[in-house]
């Protein structure tokens, strides 16, 4: 299994070599990724250090496997499962088109709590009509309305991180398109929840949020560097988000029975919401408690998450 394991990571070296060309176009997006069927989700980490600096990282390749075009954020992976140990993330490399400012404008609100809730990006200021730019080179996985986010773009990465641009005036892109950075993805706007014409930029790895201003210099508007450190650390400021939806006049606040979280639906409350707030996802919810995924929800009604 590990000669095969091996044989497939050059492989796919091999085809990343030969899809350079003067338009940064690095070919068929499936050579990023290795087949969890045929590769096993453990690995030992010898064999991980021959390849953790490199577009192939583990454990990006279990991320691609599942492609979901419906649900706007991805499973989110345990963070407590990371080791003290670093993971280097290669964030662009001589194939690739670089890094690319999505748009050069002030920023309005950071990373971080922002009154009742956290706010998992950074906004950046613009006008409506605007054009907006990928980060990095990437495939759009999501690129659609919803209630929250207005019309939103998301963009997978070679190297597991995934980018949000939210609030929208249009679309410029589809599910499924491979695009560059610096291509135009969309206009800004104001659609969705929001007051006043801006764009919220996210970034997440595995689905959890990381703060924008570890590896981009909004004021330089460029990388700090071409690598990014992923570890414990990166992930600390989780703890002080579930202090922050503690205090939403309730509304967060679960309760324990038996050593299983209990939710009390509140008003406004959405399935896709209460997945968000506590990192699941809205079919793990349904199967815990016997409903499906269009269920209207009852005020006061109980819900495992």
């Amino acid at each position: 299994m590990k000669r095969l394991f091996l044989s497939l990571l050059l492989f796919s070296l091999l085809i990343k070599l030969s899809a350079k060309s003067a338009d940064c176009s690095f070919g068929d997006f499936s050579q990023y990724y290795v087949d969890s069927d045929t590769v096993p989700y453990e690995i030992d980490e010898d064999e991980m250090a021959d390849f953790n600096d490199s577009l192939i990282l583990f454990p990006a390749y279990d991320l691609y496997c599942n492609w979901d075009t419906i649900n706007i954020h991805s499973p989110k992976f345990d963070v407590a499962t990371l080791k003290d140990s670093s993971y280097i993330l290669c964030l662009y490399d001589e194939s690739s088109c670089g890094y690319y400012h999505p748009f050069s404008g002030r920023v309005t609100s950071d990373f971080g709590p922002r009154k009742r809730r956290y706010h998992y990006g950074i906004d950046i200021d613009l006008e409506t009509g605007d054009k907006v730019a990928a980060a990095f080179d990437g495939k759009v996985r999501i690129a659609k309305k919803s209630k929250s986010y207005g019309n939103v773009v998301v963009i997978r990465h070679s190297n597991g991180l995934e980018t949000y641009y939210a609030h929208l005036s249009k679309i410029n892109v589809e599910i499924g398109q491979e695009v560059f950075a610096g291509d135009n993805i969309g206009l800004g706007g104001n659609t969705g929840r929001s007051r006043g014409s801006h764009l919220h930029f996210e970034v997440r790895y595995l689905g959890q949020p990381i703060n924008p201003n570890n590896l981009i210099s909004f004021n330089d508007k460029k990388l700090l560097a071409d690598t990014l450190c992923l570890n414990k650390k990166t992930f600390a400021y989780i703890s002080d988000a579930k202090k922050v939806a503690l205090k939403q006049g309730g509304k967060g606040a679960v309760t324990y029975k038996n050593g299983v979280k209990v939710y009390t639906v509140r008003k406004g409350d959405t399935l896709s919401g209460i997945a968000r707030r506590y990192g699941t996802t809205v079919s793990n919810i349904c199967k815990k408690n016997g409903i499906k995924s269009t269920a209207v929800l009852r005020l006061g009604q109980k819900l495992k998450v």
